[in-house]
């Protein structure tokens, strides 16, 4: 059941938490740099673009470069997790690099790191926190009863049936995300390295897009688009819906302890070493939280400290299986789509009528 926290009864005296948990995690050594591993990581990455590149001169007219095409979607998300390490400083050893280094990555994906560092950094700071989260506000998908309750027309059909309509919609994620960072790169006032990132988002997609329609037929060239970019949305909404989702909401009004509010809103995945490439080290969600300049290689390690110290604090941990997840997910998208109801089909509203 998902609860709402409104103030500080509701949590336990857990002020010394975090510097508590941090100085156990700094004593281990888990917060040092990883360089031979995010080295391997990158190497890994550029093979496969390249096995990508030979794969699509190769097959030439065939409706198999719809493989490739998928296969760059998610090529592009793992280029993306790198990009989010790379700004929370996980991958070089200094700062200013390790945003020189996000900024690029997050250009060969095509998306603004100043739109997105602004707003993960929000989200960072106050999780799941009505009016301080960007990541729970209304963007056709409804995350709150009082935005599902006021949707309209079009939004609110969908609304109505946004939990099972979640991941069909997730296709056009890949659209919506180029989108909204041309929009802040062209719209917006003071942007720090607008010209740059308009640059590097201007090359990725010529370098892609002129190929694709010198090469192969119109239609198939299309074809070959659209699969890299909805199996890019797909593979990003289904890799961060499973975090936070679902979680307690926290009123805006609420002033809770940081460790509190990061644990209790953050859910883990289950399964090892498979999730963390897969998810990019965002299975270990709570831990990325609390510690989020940590190499993902270190996070299973952290797992096991912070584990321990909610358990002898009484602080809720969650994890779950990543199928888990998504149901959760679904169900709770589902739930706050029951306020965009009519009352007449409302099974809730119906109840109380007829008391």
């Amino acid at each position: 059941m998902r609860q709402t926290y409104s103030g500080n009864a509701d949590f336990p005296p857990m002020t010394r938490a975090y510097k508590d948990v941090m100085h156990v995690v700094r004593e281990t050594g888990l917060l040092r740099r990883t360089p031979v591993f995010y080295s391997l990581v990158g190497a890994a990455l550029l093979v496969a673009l390249g096995g990508c590149v030979t794969g699509f001169i190769l097959l030439g007219h065939s409706w198999f470069q719809l493989l490739i095409a998928a296969a760059l979607g998610i090529l592009f998300t793992q280029v993306a997790f790198l990009a989010h390490e790379a700004a929370h400083r996980q991958v070089l050893a200094d700062g200013p690099s390790n945003f020189r280094l996000a900024r690029i990555l997050a250009g060969v994906v095509g998306m603004s790191y100043s739109w997105w560092d602004s707003k993960h950094t929000k989200h960072h700071g106050n999780p799941n926190m009505v009016g301080k989260d960007p990541d729970i506000e209304v963007d056709t998908i409804s995350f709150l009863e009082k935005d599902a309750a006021r949707s309209r027309g079009l939004v609110r059909w969908i609304t109505r049936r946004q939990g099972w309509l979640f991941f069909p919609l997730l296709t056009l994620e890949g659209l919506n995300l180029h989108r909204l960072s041309l929009t802040h790169l062209l719209t917006q006032k003071n942007v720090k390295g607008r010209w740059t990132e308009l640059g590097l988002i201007t090359a990725r997609f010529a370098l892609i897009l002129t190929p694709l329609f010198l090469i192969l037929p119109l239609g198939m060239a299309f074809a070959f688009f659209g699969v890299m970019v909805a199996v890019f949305g797909v593979y990003m909404g289904a890799s961060f819906a499973p975090n936070h989702k679902g979680m307690p909401i926290i009123a805006p009004d609420a002033r809770l302890d940081f460790f509190s509010k990061q644990v209790r809103t953050s859910r883990n995945v289950t399964g090892g070493w498979w999730a963390t490439v897969l998810l990019g080290g965002l299975n270990y969600q709570v831990e990325h939280h609390l510690f989020p300049s940590m190499s993902r290689l270190n996070l299973s390690r952290a797992r096991e400290i912070v584990r321990d110290y909610c358990a002898a604090n009484d602080v809720p941990y969650t994890e779950t299986t990543l199928l888990r997840s998504y149901g959760i997910v679904i169900r709770h998208l589902n739930r706050v789509g029951l306020a965009a109801r009519d009352p007449f089909d409302c099974p809730a509203a119906a109840q109380f009528g007829r008391r």
